[in-house]
C-alpha cells in the first residue's frame, strides 16, 4: 500500500502546483523532487501515461498499472478541489488561442512521448540500474515540455489532471474534447514510448 499512497502523494503536489503557477520551472522542480522523494517506493510515476509505458515495456503488470492510476486520479482530483477551495474557481487546462485540436493532441503525444521514454531509459533500465540523475532527467524533461509546449496545448502531459478536472468541476460541457486531448493524447504518448523502448533494448 505504500507506493499507492506515495502516488497519490507525489501526483498532488505535482498537479497543484501546475494548476496554481503553470510555470514550468515550479513544475519541473516539483516533479524532481517528488521523483527523489518517492522514487525508491514506488518508483514515481505520478502520471498515468507513464505507467502505461512502464507496462507497455512489462516491468508492472495490469492489476498493478490500474492501482496506480487510480491513486494517481485520487491525488490529480485533490489538487483540482484545493485549487477550487483556494481560488474559488475549477482548474481547467486548454489550449492557446487559435490552436488546432489536431495540433493539441500531436504536442500532448509528443512530449508525454519524451517524458515517458526519457523515465523508462533512466529509472527502468537495468543499464542506467542504481544511477542518481534519474530524477533531474525526468524533472528537466516535464520543464522542457512545459516551456516549449505549455502556451499551444497547455502543457499538460499527464491524463490523471484531466479525470481530476473532470470530477471537481461538475459543469463542464465538454467532457469529450477534454478527454481527447488530455487524457487520449498522453496514454498514446506512453503507449508509444514503451513500445519505441522495446525497439532500442537488448536486456
Amino acid at each position: 500500500m505504500n507506493k499507492y499512497i506515495i502516488e497519490t502523494i507525489g501526483t498532488f503536489f505535482l498537479v497543484t502546483t501546475v494548476a496554481f503557477t503553470g510555470n514550468p520551472l515550479a513544475i519541473g522542480v516539483i516533479l524532481t523532487a517528488m521523483v527523489y522523494m518517492g522514487g525508491y517506493i514506488s518508483r514515481g510515476h505520478y502520471n498515468p501515461a507513464v505507467t502505461m509505458a512502464v507496462y507497455t515495456r512489462g516491468k508492472i503488470n495490469h492489476r498493478e498499472a490500474v492501482k496506480y492510476i487510480f491513486f494517481q486520479i485520487l491525488g490529480a482530483t485533490l489538487a483540482c478541489l484545493t485549487y477550487f477551495l483556494v481560488i474559488g474557481n475549477t482548474f481547467l487546462p486548454k489550449p492557446g488561442a487559435g490552436i488546432s485540436i489536431l495540433g493539441t493532441a500531436l504536442i500532448e503525444i509528443i512530449f508525454t512521448f519524451a517524458l515517458s521514454f526519457v523515465v523508462l531509459h533512466v529509472a527502468t533500465s537495468p543499464k542506467t540500474k542504481d544511477n542518481q540523475y534519474y530524477g533531474l532527467a525526468i524533472g528537466l524533461t516535464l520543464m522542457a515540455g512545459a516551456f516549449a509546449g505549455g502556451n499551444i496545448s497547455g502543457g499538460v502531459y499527464n491524463p490523471a489532471i484531466a479525470v481530476g478536472a473532470i470530477l471537481v468541476d461538475m459543469r463542464i460541457t465538454s467532457y469529450w474534447l477534454l478527454l481527447i486531448l488530455y487524457v487520449a493524447s498522453p496514454l498514446i504518448g506512453g503507449v508509444l514510448a514503451g513500445y519505441a523502448y522495446s525497439l532500442t533494448q537488448k536486456e
